[in-house]
């Protein structure tokens, strides 16, 4: 155990007033509530939500969901408050229309400790319906934010009380869960700071990566959906209140307007794939274009945690710091034993965090955006000198990488190599042509369920069936790499290649319905997301 150094902490929690802030106070402990919907005055919040689909299965609010929720315990309440809206973003030089929580992009971060219980309420200013996903919390699950399975759809003009224990530290995020709403700019960081820390760091610098087309020459992410799918109708029975698979536009938006944003020509060998489905025409760190980046000021030898966040919507980012070694202490929020690299690749909504120690001079960190050939750029500066330009490539980009699977658990999460009681296998199917995709030849439908029982340890085959990456996300859970001869890193979020096999272990240990599904926000919007069901 080492004592915290930090003297300076990057995008600390901003208290502030008025319909685009985040605000935040603190309360006394109290356990999160349980009762039934509320829909005074425009405000809902979670409890009694039943969706449609086949009974027998735990619902989200039911009493298995209380009892695990009443077992994380109840520690100081933190208020929060975000409003999403249409608003005007700088993203460095060129200004958009776009979606965001406030005015800012990403979205003002939200740093509690483990233990605390998150309370957010949602405020919905824009003209559609829309929800929040605080993305790999382990948490109840009528809070997941899953529109027409865990909870209804926030309307125009509503606000909704997300309220949960948060009992584990990590790098998180926060992000629209409807439609195509995450491609726009509607994501923010989630800090759960650990009391009893052990790294032993300076300075702190949160990275949200991100590739962008909402607002550049008329684009939208549902028009570059409506191009992918090329004027196909897709069916698909979603439910009435579900928000998925519809395009979430209004007016042109639906007709798939602005330039042609399909992409041609990408490789990766990394992904032994193509480097994803859309022509982004920017790429970003902290909502900044390279050229005119976000700087970052350290002092030599500055010890510095970098936590790092994709929220691209099509794009794995290979990463690295000019000049610099870094050590990797966490995947995904939980801690893995130190492993050193010069890069990083990260598929979207993974997250990485690093030490690194800061040399002096002017470095550029930097996200190449992998199969694309883009860049995206910040700085960190420790003395004086030029900032480097948008074609800086590191020499450490083409160096080591040091993929997830060969990272090692800290003992104090891994799951152990215990055998599983059930073994679970899910294709994944579609294509580019057709742009299919979906999990064994069928797309999403809100009624269907993959039924597991509580206290199974589960192990989960994930086959890839098409030519192209997939980036798989499980809701309410951590999984272990697993396939490997051991059960490895802990994960929410981990890419499989094509024609490969992903497998992963983790225990049914939170009950209720929760999202299994490809983070490519255009691959899951065409189908490729299944339901995993506790059985009552």
């Amino acid at each position: 155990m080492h004592k915290i150094t930090r003297r300076t902490l990057l995008g600390a929690s901003v208290v502030a007033a008025g319909s685009g802030a985040l605000t935040a106070c603190t309360g006394p402990g109290v356990a999160p509530g349980t009762g039934a919907p509320d829909r005074t005055g425009g405000r809902h919040s979670g409890g009694g939500f039943i969706p449609e689909g086949p009974k027998g299965f735990v619902n989200p609010s039911d009493p298995e969901v209380v009892a695990v929720e009443r077992r994380r315990g109840s520690g100081p309440v933190r208020r929060f408050r975000l409003t999403a809206t249409e608003t005007s973003l700088d993203l460095g030089g060129r200004t958009v229309r776009s979606w965001a929580y406030g005015d800012s992009l990403p979205g003002k971060e939200i740093r509690i400790n483990a233990g605390d219980v998150l309370d957010l309420t949602l405020a919905n200013h824009l003209r559609e319906s829309t929800t929040l996903h605080s993305h790999g919390v382990r948490m109840r699950c009528d809070m997941d934010g899953v529109p027409g399975l865990t909870q209804r759809s926030i309307e125009p003009g509503e606000d909704f009380s997300y309220r949960f224990a948060v009992p584990h530290p990590g790098t998180y995020w926060l992000h629209s869960h409807s439609g195509m709403q995450l491609d726009r700019g509607l994501y923010a960081p989630l800090i759960v700071e650990d009391p009893k820390e052990p790294l032993s760091y300076d300075k702190e610098w949160v990275v949200v990566l991100d590739d962008w087309v909402d607002g550049v020459s008329g684009s939208t992410p549902d028009g570059v959906l409506s191009q992918l799918r090329n004027g196909r109708a897709v069916s698909m029975d979603m439910g009435e209140d579900s928000g998925h698979g519809r395009s979430g536009g209004h007016g042109p938006e639906r007709a798939g307007s602005g330039p042609n944003r399909v992409l041609h020509g990408s490789r990766s060998r990394i992904l032994e794939s193509v480097g994803g489905n859309v022509d982004y025409p920017h790429y970003l760190v902290n909502g900044r274009l390279s050229q005119a980046p976000s700087v970052f000021h350290a002092r030599p030898g500055d010890r510095i945690r970098l936590r790092i966040i994709n929220a691209g919507g099509d794009t794995a980012f290979r990463v690295a710091l000019g000049g610099h070694e870094m050590t990797v202490t966490h995947t995904d929020g939980y801690p893995v034993e130190p492993m050193t690299t010069d890069a990083l690749l990260l598929g979207m909504a993974e997250r990485y965090d690093v030490l690194i120690t800061a040399k002096d001079g002017v470095f550029p960190l930097v996200a190449l955006a992998e199969g694309k050939g883009r860049k995206a750029l910040a700085v960190l500066r420790t003395s004086s000198g030029g900032i480097p330009g948008p074609s800086a490539h590191p020499s450490e980009l083409d160096r080591r990488i040091v993929p997830a699977r060969r990272l090692v658990p800290h003992e104090s999460v891994a799951l152990g190599d215990a055998e599983p009681d059930r073994e679970m296998r899910i294709k994944l199917t579609g294509g580019m042509a057709k742009f299919d995709w979906g999990f064994d030849h069928k797309t999403y439908s809100i009624k269907q369920r993959v039924p597991i029982r509580e206290g199974e340890r589960i192990r989960l085959t994930l086959i890839n069936a098409t030519d192209m990456w997939h980036p798989m996300h499980l809701h309410g859970h951590t999984f272990a790499l697993t396939g490997f001869g051991t059960a490895g890193a802990r994960k929410d979020t981990a890419h499989v290649l094509p024609h490969h096999k992903l497998v992963i272990d983790f225990y049914a240990d939170n009950p209720g319905l929760w999202m299994l599904h490809c983070h490519n926000q255009y691959h899951s919007e065409s189908g490729m997301m299944t339901i995993l069901g506790y059985r009552k």
